[in-house]
Formats: C-alpha cells, structure tokens, sequence
C-alpha cells in the first residue's frame, strides 16, 4: 500500500477524477467485502483511482433506534481486511463537530485527512479548516463539498463553492451523495426513523460537478439501496454504477479537452 504522500499525489493528479465509494455503514464483514470487490472491479475497468469508503458508526443519527454499524474497534479490523484482500486505500469518518482539535489530532496521525463542508457552513471556511491540518505538519489535505442546507427541506450543491474551495489550495472532492438528504421523518419498522433523499438526482448533481471540474468524487453506493439499514435514498445501486460512471468520464474528458 502506498504511503500517504505517495497516494496524495495519485489522487491529486487523478485524470479526469478519482472516487471515493462504498455503501453508508458497514453492515457486515461478508458485505463490505463483496462489495469492494465488485466496485473495484468496475473503476480498475474504467481507469478511476478508488478510494473504499464505509462508517464504522454513525453516532450522528436522527434516532437512537437507528442502525449505527459494528462501532470502532470491529469496524476498523473490517476495512482493515478491505485494504489487505484488495489492495486499495479506505476512508472512514469521524462524526464531531469540525473543532481544531480534532482537525490537529486527525493531521498528526499523517494520513490524508478529507474535511467536508458543513451544511451551514460557507465555502471560505474550508480554507481556515485546511490550513489548520497543514499547521499540524500534515500537507496532505483534501475539502469535500457535501450541500449547503437551502431553507429547511433542501441541501443543495452550489457549483460556486466548488470554485471557491479552491482557495484551499488542495484537492476538491463533491460528496453528490450527501447533498440529496431530506430531514429525517420515514418510521422504521420496530422504531426510530430515517432520512429521506432524492436518489434520482444523484446522476445530475454528478454531471454537475464533474463539469465544473472537481479532482474527486464522493459517492455511497450500496446494492440493494431500497434495503439498506442506512441512507438508503440517498445510495447509488451498484448495478448502475459502470454505466454512470462511464458518463461521468466522458463529459469530464469532453470539458478538459474542450473548455
């Protein structure tokens, strides 16, 4: 496995993009593992540097009753074999509030940190975030744009933080995944609730982005979304994705060539 700094400039000089992907949550050991072979098959195809991605809990939702994953310790020992079965590098997420220092104590463990955009938050704030993490001796950095909330319903992605995230002086990733969450309100059955989301959309926000021309692309893909404990309206079906991001490839080669 590549070091740190060794995959921080494949991912940076990535063409035409690289992808971060991987269902929601790890639901369980055979899960992940089927699934990162499958999406690992369909990018090695296609020439896209993968990132796997999957949370081990996710302590923020809506309900206590949710589905939060397998947690630390057993998560970790699972996309541990993701990375040694598959050769491939992971990514995994930490649920706080975006404080220095948490952003201090994830830059000295000297991997590439990925700081996503809080629903709330503008675009500049990206780049005091990022600044922070090279502060701490680390310069592998990259900013994921992940919506910005729109009234109460909508999170929406504004192509123009796109654009001024660049001022963070680092790879830009768009999280086309995330920004088509609805607040939470369908009841689970044997209780709590879940958060609903506009899966169809998910293939023109892609578009969208890869237009503008980000470096990454942050996508949660699952294959069998409509029963997927978590997020699932917001999770791309596996047996679309080749074909999606086949697409993606040609209208990001097609601006490149042609701007």
């Amino acid at each position: 496995m590549a070091s740190s700094a060794v995959l921080f400039n494949q991912l940076k000089g990535a063409e035409p993009f690289f992808l971060l992907a991987g269902p929601n949550v790890i639901e369980s050991e055979e899960h992940i593992l089927r699934m990162a072979n499958h999406i690992k098959g369909i990018t090695s195809k296609l020439g896209l540097p993968l990132v796997f991605k999957s949370s081990f809990d996710k302590a923020n939702r809506t309900s206590s009753k949710s589905f939060r994953g397998p947690g630390l310790e057993q998560g970790l020992k699972i996309l541990e074999k993701v990375k040694i079965a598959f050769d491939i590098p992971v990514v995994t997420d930490v649920h706080e509030c975006i404080q220095t220092d948490l952003l201090v104590a994830a830059a000295r463990t000297g991997k590439i940190i990925n700081i996503k955009k809080g629903q709330f938050c503008a675009s500049s704030v990206m780049v005091n975030s990022a600044e922070k993490i090279r502060l701490a001796g680390n310069p592998h950095v990259i900013v994921c744009e992940r919506g910005t909330m729109f009234g109460y319903n909508d999170l929406i992605v504004d192509p123009r933080n796109l654009e001024w995230m660049r001022e963070a002086s680092c790879p830009v990733v768009a999280d086309v995944t995330h920004s088509l969450q609805q607040p939470a309100g369908r009841k689970l059955e044997g209780g709590g609730i879940a958060s609903g989301g506009l899966r169809e959309l998910i293939p023109c926000i892609a578009r969208t982005c890869v237009a503008v021309g980000v470096d990454g692309i942050f996508m949660e893909v699952h294959d069998d979304p409509l029963n997927a404990p978590v997020d699932g309206p917001t999770q791309w079906p596996l047996r679309h994705l080749e074909e999606l991001l086949e697409e993606l490839i040609a209208i990001a080669v097609s601006t490149i060539t042609h701007p």
